[in-house]
């Protein structure tokens, strides 16, 4: 019996822990073959957008490995609407080891690394549609080793 009601009380649990994560559009990461992304390779995801009177903050979910050559990684992204339409391009910086000491940023275990980086904070959508969100890199390789795998999460503002 004693059992039976500690399952019960965990599942409730889970469920309600489970429920409170609704504001998450979208958390997702696209592996790189062989730890290398190639330049002519986007890595593209899609979510949509049904509120647009939230504000939401659109993070970077980068897997890198401590060989990796730089300090830093420079993408561009394209927002795109459900046409194809660009809305939004920006090239960014994104730091994944400290330039004064060399550590890698963010955690990990070992030789592997992930880091989010926020890149909007507060954004907002005009239009309620499925969004094509895709980056590459703006490195100077052709192939930029030491990438494994690289992500978006899109989740709702809750200030």
């Amino acid at each position: 019996m004693i059992k039976h009601l500690l399952l019960i009380c965990c599942t409730a649990v889970a469920i309600a822990l489970y429920s409170c994560s609704g504001g998450t559009l979208i958390d997702q990461s696209q592996d790189m073959s062989e730890g290398v992304w190639h330049v002519d390779s986007l890595a593209s995801f899609d979510y949509v957008i049904e509120d647009t009177t939230l504000k939401y903050d659109i993070s970077y979910l980068v897997r890198y490995a401590v060989d990796y050559p730089y300090y830093n990684l420079y993408v561009t992204y394209y927002l795109e609407d459900s046409v194809g339409n660009i809305l939004n391009s920006q090239q960014q910086e994104l730091i994944l080891f400290d330039k004064t000491t060399g550590q890698p940023l963010g955690t990990g275990l070992g030789d592997l690394y992930d880091r989010e980086v926020k890149i909007f904070e507060d954004y907002t959508f005009d239009q309620t549609m499925k969004y094509h969100f895709k980056v590459k890199h703006y490195m100077r390789m052709q192939e930029l080793p030491g990438i494994l795998s690289f992500g978006l999460k899109v989740t709702e503002n809750e200030d």
